[in-house]
Parts: C-alpha cells; structure tokens; sequence
C-alpha cells in the first residue's frame, strides 16, 4: 500500500472505534511509523510503504482503536512549546495547564531577567508528575531552586527523565539552578523548609465522574492523579490548611482547578488568610487557576 492509502484506511479504522479525530491521529501514527515529518508524508503520498513500516503503523492503529492515548503509543507530549515523555504512569501534560505556568511567568517574570538578577526564588511543584510544570518554569523562568515532589515513584522517574532531557545539569549549571524532585505525599517529606512559589496540578475530579470520563482517560491514565474524592476538593483543603508553613511571608500560590471550582477554593484559601484571591480563565473562557498570596506578616493557622 502507498503511504496516502495507509492513512485512509488507518483514518477509517480509528473512526470505527469512535475516535474524534481519526484524522489527525491517523496522520500522526503514520508519521511516526515512517519516521518522517508532516510536509514528507504530503509529498510522499504515493510512495509505497515500506513493510516494517506499514507493520509498525498497524500496530500503532490497532492500539489507538482500543483507545489507548496517542501520547502513550508515540511516548510524547508537547507542552510550553517543550517535548515532554509521558507513560501510563503519569498525566499527559495538558494545554489547560499551561494557563498556570503563563501565569507565573507573567507574574514573576514581567520582563527577562538574567541568571545575575539577585533575589530569585524558590519554587514547589505539588503532584509535579511528568514534570511538565517545574521543568518548563525551570527552562522558561528564573529560579534560584526548583523542588518537584509527588507520591508516586514511577512518576518520578518519568519527571526526572525528562529533566535530564529538558534541564540537563550543564543548563542547570549556566543557570545557576538548583532542581530536585522528591517522593512526597503533599507536604509529608518537606518538613521544615520555606518556598516562595507553591504551584500545583492537583487531582480534582470528582470520584463519581471518573467513570463518564472517555476511556483514555478513565482507564489508561493514573486513578491517583484524577481523583479529588467525592467533591474533588480534597486536596485544596489539605493545601489551604497546610502551605502556610511552607511559604515565606509574601508567598505565592498557584493552583489548577477544574472550571467549576473557582469559588469553592477560593472560599477555602480566604478562610485560610490568603489574601489577593483571584480566579484566572484558559483561553476557552473558562475558569483554570486560583493564585493567592501570603500577607506580608508571616504565615496562617
């Protein structure tokens, strides 16, 4: 078969098992497959695939069909514009949450600082996962430290493979940057220390909707990074009660929400004494992140 009837019968395939974007899907498989770019397949249309590509391209095809991530089966993630890896072990990085890391570097990073600047700070990126977060405000920003910490092990070998991709000590060293990631159920294994930034993708799905969620989600991305409990809200409140005592006084916060959650963490990090509470909307309009601070004073109960 040519290169141009592999994607249609891959497109028609993957439109069988339901997939919105067959197309599009079909089109990156085979591209992988072929290990050529999307202005080589357009112009290579014709051209006779070769066997173990075709071979490789159904396998790619028979994966998705049973909905299986297109990011799982090509290993990959864009996120901020950086090539992530992902696994069935962590989130796949998602363009909702860039919102939050535009954010931060829009309120920390005004205009370009250089690795001279004094001053700089210190970061904590909660349930880090893939790392999408702390390494691209690693490579995008200016940090004097970077800490990334999750409960899960196997995420963070996955966060730490992508560090060395991403930041690799030689850029950490130009930068004058110290990153580390750290097994940590929230603030357990951070006893005693102080950051300036808190910032976090938490879980915050509310249980009961796990299961209407599509099967890429639902079955093939980790339970323990969607589930928020019965409101999805556990881990807001476990953070407004506890982030006090790590954020100097000033601090920063940064979380995530899922669009309907605004006002409630919102509610919550009021009542815990944050002040400048506000709600910041993703590019479709709806509500995505909660930044606060710490009053200048010192911490909260």
């Amino acid at each position: 078969m040519t290169l141009g009837q592999l994607l249609e019968e891959g497109k028609r395939c993957l439109s069988e098992a339901g997939i919105s974007e067959a197309e599009l899907d079909a089109r990156y498989l085979l591209m992988d497959a072929a290990g050529i770019s999307a202005a080589l397949l357009l112009a290579k249309k014709g051209q006779e695939a070769e066997r173990s590509e075709e071979e490789r391209y159904w396998e790619h095809i028979q994966k998705r069909a049973k909905r299986i991530p297109l990011q799982h089966i090509l290993g990959t993630q864009e996120f901020m514009g950086l090539e992530f890896c992902v696994s069935p072990q962590v989130l796949i990085p998602r363009q909702d949450t860039e919102t939050l890391v535009e954010q931060v570097l829009a309120d920390l990073f005004p205009q370009k600082r250089t690795a001279s600047d004094s001053g700089r700070l210190r970061l904590l990126d909660l349930c880090t996962g893939s790392g999408c977060i702390a390494i691209s405000l690693g490579v995008l920003g200016n940090f004097r430290e970077i800490t990334g910490a999750d409960i899960s092990r196997e995420a963070l070998k996955v966060a730490e493979k992508n560090r060395r991709h991403l930041l690799p000590d030689c850029v950490l060293e130009e930068k004058k940057m110290a990153f580390r990631l750290i097994e940590s159920d929230v603030f357990e294994g951070l006893s005693g220390e102080i950051f300036d930034v808190i910032v976090s993708n938490p879980p915050y799905i509310p249980s009961g909707v796990i299961e209407g969620l599509e099967p890429e989600v639902r079955d093939h991305e980790p339970r323990i990074a969607l589930d928020g409990d019965a409101d999805g809200l556990k881990f807001y409140r476990k953070v407004a009660e506890e982030s006090g005592r790590f954020l100097s006084p000033g601090g920063r916060l940064y979380l995530e929400i899922g669009y309907d959650q605004g006002e409630a963490v919102s509610r919550l990090l009021e009542a815990a004494g944050f002040i400048e509470v506000n709600v910041i909307k993703d590019i479709p309009g709806l509500d995505r992140v909660v930044a606060a601070k710490l009053p200048q004073e010192g911490t909260h109960v």
